[in-house]
């Protein structure tokens, strides 16, 4: 598991290399859109999310899982869908995400450190 935050950043090739680890041609991330750093490389959002709780202190509200796809254009890169976005008492009763202020706060985020 890896954490980008501050200046740091990730080519697209390296996620690349990720999915080769992957099921399917993607790479799992969660995003603390309150902290906005990212935490990827792991089978499950469920596993990126515990890691960030503990070694970032995040909060489970601010956490939002995504899947990233290197090999997509721009438009197709994000996508969000993950079991953790499951968040009733935020409104969002999907598994993606249905605010549209926090889909782009996540877009900001990722394009804020992958260098495509």
């Amino acid at each position: 598991m890896k954490i980008l935050k501050e200046q740091n950043k990730i080519e697209s090739a390296e996620l690349k290399e990720m999915t080769k680890r992957m099921y399917e041609n993607l790479v799992k991330a969660v995003v603390d859109i309150e902290k906005e750093i990212i935490a990827f490389d792991a089978e499950m959002h469920v596993d990126l999310e515990q890691f960030l709780m503990e070694q970032e202190n995040c909060e489970p509200k601010n956490l939002w899982g995504i899947n990233l796809h290197p090999d997509f254009d721009n438009e197709n890169f994000v996508e969000f869908d993950s079991m953790i976005n499951l968040k009733p008492a935020l409104g969002n009763r999907t598994r993606g995400i249905d605010n549209l202020e926090i889909r782009n706060k996540i877009i900001d985020i990722v394009n804020k450190f992958v260098v495509k």
